[in-house]
């Protein structure tokens, strides 16, 4: 079976795959300096519970936009599962093209985003990722990986609202029942979910006009379906496309040789 581990600003996400099927999705906060036995004491049992062992595990994949948090997952890898975790980055055998100017600087999960869309949608296509950056990127009809457009996420934007202007509140997002706002926190939900809206529009119609293709819209992330709701640009929510992509890469490279770590 394959441990793919999703490691996001936010979360960090845990699933098992065992050739036909997901067996299991579990999420932990992201700390960079959470121990690999730390996590192995929460994993574990949640494996236990979804009654899997540790040695059903016979391959480990990381994608990660957090190096800090790369050492403890790798120890995580070799000291409790024996694998030498395949870490997905530009080097590795993606099977497309990566036609930006600076490959090695392109985050592992929209490459993983990239490769999974393309493998179940076919292309020309955008990825568009509600994580916290809202990321939108561009892939080819052959595959290739295309660059893209990265802006504040949701909740990002939303603390900073409420972090720089002393008598507004912190408020959860949501989709108002209407555009004007009647109080201070209907008019910061309005501004928040149709201000975003405006932006995917904007930024979608943007690109269909620059690449001049019939671009299919793919979303992924946690806020995927509720703004998915307020517009027609978003074609397909998949909220599994980034552990896909690790199960793909994984696919189509050999697991590394095991180094033992002290």
């Amino acid at each position: 079976m394959l441990l793919a581990v999703d490691a996001g600003n936010t979360n960090v996400v845990f699933a098992v795959h065992d050739g036909s099927e997901w067996r299991g999705r579990w999420r932990i906060a992201t700390r960079p300096d959470r121990t690999s036995d730390e996590y192995a004491v929460w994993l574990l049992a949640l494996l236990q519970f979804s009654g899997l062992k540790p040695t059903d595990v016979d391959r480990c994949a990381i994608g990660t936009v957090v190096p800090a948090a790369l050492y403890n997952l790798r120890r995580l890898c070799r000291e409790w599962f024996a694998c030498e975790p395949l870490v997905a980055r530009a080097a590795v055998d993606w099977g497309f093209e990566i036609r930006v100017d600076r490959p090695q600087e392109v985050g592992a999960d929209r490459l993983l985003n990239s490769l999974a869309a393309h493998h179940h949608y076919g292309g020309p296509l955008v990825v568009i990722d509600f994580g916290t950056a809202t990321t939108f990127d561009v892939v080819d009809t052959d595959g290739a990986y295309l660059g893209g457009v990265i802006a504040p996420g949701v909740n990002l934007s939303l603390e900073a609202l409420h972090q720089a202007a002393a008598r507004l509140p912190r408020i959860g997002i949501g989709r108002p029942q209407a555009v004007v706002g009647r109080d201070t926190v209907a008019a910061m939900q309005s501004g928040i979910y149709w201000g975003y809206v405006g932006m995917i529009e904007g930024i979608i119609g943007r690109i269909r006009g620059e690449q001049e293709a019939a671009l299919k819209v793919i979303a992924t992330g946690g806020l995927a379906p509720l703004f998915a709701e307020g517009t027609a640009v978003i074609d397909r929510i998949d909220p599994d496309i980034t552990l896909e992509g690790l199960r793909l890469l994984a696919e189509r490279n050999s697991a590394p040789n095991l180094t033992r770590t002290g």
